[in-house]
């Protein structure tokens, strides 16, 4: 490889890089529009494996945003990143695959008494964790995701609080 080539496969990587970090800031922040720009038009997204959908990005997107509801707080730990460039034949078009484990902590909606009740945990009680499948391409915009499957390999929690009887 020569230099030039080394250095654009370090620019790739890290633009990359910088698409997966901004992919788990979306969804930790609730900003789905950003989440949606990361996309290629016809890019989709699966979370069958934890319990959600499978379809294109925006029908996702609109599916997240009512499920995390639920999870006020929640943060993604994207780790053990294994990147692999497709074939670069032109500069347009180029293609990756990103393998990646995550771990999810979240914390459930406080039930009555809110978020500013001074009582209330902020540990978390609900931890997934698992394994992302990404396939990206290079656009005149950028990398962007042409798909992102959820592997989800284990849980722990999940058991939100219930309200009994003599609380209502």
């Amino acid at each position: 490889m020569t230099q030039r080539v080394e250095l654009a496969a370090v620019i790739d990587r890290l633009a990359i890089d910088a698409l997966i970090t901004e992919y788990a800031v979306t969804v930790d922040d609730g900003d789905w529009d950003a989440f949606q720009q990361l996309f290629t038009p016809e890019g989709r997204a699966d979370y069958r494996s934890a319990g959600g959908i499978e379809g294109g990005y925006a029908e996702v997107a609109a599916w997240l945003a009512g499920t995390m509801r639920m999870f006020p707080m929640r943060q993604h730990l994207i780790v053990n990143r294994r990147l692999e460039f497709g074939a670069l034949d032109q500069d347009i078009g180029d293609t990756a695959r990103l393998q990646a484990d995550y771990v999810n902590p979240m914390r459930f909606a406080a039930d009555p008494g809110g978020p500013d009740d001074p009582g209330a945990s902020t540990a978390p009680d609900f931890i997934c964790g698992g394994r992302y499948a990404f396939s990206l391409v290079r656009t005149s915009s950028g990398w962007r995701m042409r798909a992102v499957a959820v592997r989800e390999k284990w849980r722990r929690g999940g058991d939100r609080p219930r309200s009994t009887p003599a609380d209502d």
